[in-house]
């Protein structure tokens, strides 16, 4: 059986820290990566997930639709707008580019699948630097983006509030763990709201269709530190995910 190919970008980060001991002090980097929990959940499934780091991304990420199309879904996770906009062709050389914004549209029209998950670098995200507002993946998905920082950040924990019979919960049951924040976004008319936050009522899992393709809106992470430990180790976890590719890519 051909497994399906669906390409993971972003969910990556590098951190600088200045160690000061006494007198003397040295500098440490360390690398991130985000996407370790969510690959290992599918990673025996009929889905062959490929991630492309943010870094990486800024490069590898295809520049045509024909690139693009080799993959029947995208997933676009904490990486904003200028990693796919700023291909170091354009940002070190002022070479003009495709833009890959644009290619998503057109991608998704064409009948493949595009879903965004949360994130500070998710929908506009940490003071609005994800910059997906009024873009053309803006376009596609089934929410709209708030013009600026619209992270909700929930130290408390909320459960999710499924509101919808959809593909995407089946086995899942209605007691789901407990999440810590998340991108706050508007849903778009003829969307379908699969899940929201109780006490606010904004939209947690969102579906939606363009053109002949689908897409989904999950504003809340895949990874630390809005989905704690309690949900990466929940039993639904995987099936959750598996859920929503199989729900994009069935076309």
């Amino acid at each position: 059986m051909t497994r399906r190919s669906v390409l993971l970008a972003g969910e990556s980060w590098t951190s600088t820290a200045t160690h000061i001991k006494g007198f003397d002090q040295f500098p440490t980097v360390t690398y991130h990566n985000g996407a370790k929990t969510f690959l290992a959940a599918v990673k025996d499934s009929p889905y062959d997930v490929q991630h492309m780091p943010s870094h990486e991304a800024q490069e590898d990420f295809p520049t045509t639709l024909e690139g693009l199309l080799r993959y029947d879904a995208i997933i676009l996770s904490d990486i904003g707008a200028n990693t796919l906009l700023l291909h170091p062709d354009t940002w070190a050389k002022s070479a003009r580019t495709p833009n890959r914004l644009k290619l998503l549209r057109e991608y998704v029209a064409a009948g493949k699948g595009l879903m965004m998950i949360g994130g500070y670098l998710s929908f506009q995200g940490i003071n609005g630097v994800a910059r997906y507002r009024n873009t053309p993946v803006e376009e596609v998905l089934p929410v709209r983006c708030l013009p600026y920082d619209d992270r909700c950040e929930v130290p408390e924990g909320f459960t999710p509030e499924l509101v919808a019979d959809h593909p995407i919960t089946a086995n899942l049951g209605s007691a789901w763990p407990h999440l810590l924040g998340y991108n706050e976004v508007e849903v778009k008319p003829g969307a379908t709201v699969i899940a929201r936050v109780p006490e606010t009522g904004h939209p947690l899992l969102v579906a939606g269709t363009h053109g002949k393709g689908r897409t989904l809106a999950w504003t809340s992470d895949i990874s630390h530190h809005w989905l704690p430990p309690e949900f990466s180790d929940w039993e639904g976890n995987a099936t959750l995910w598996l859920n929503c590719l199989s729900w994009l890519t069935s076309q």
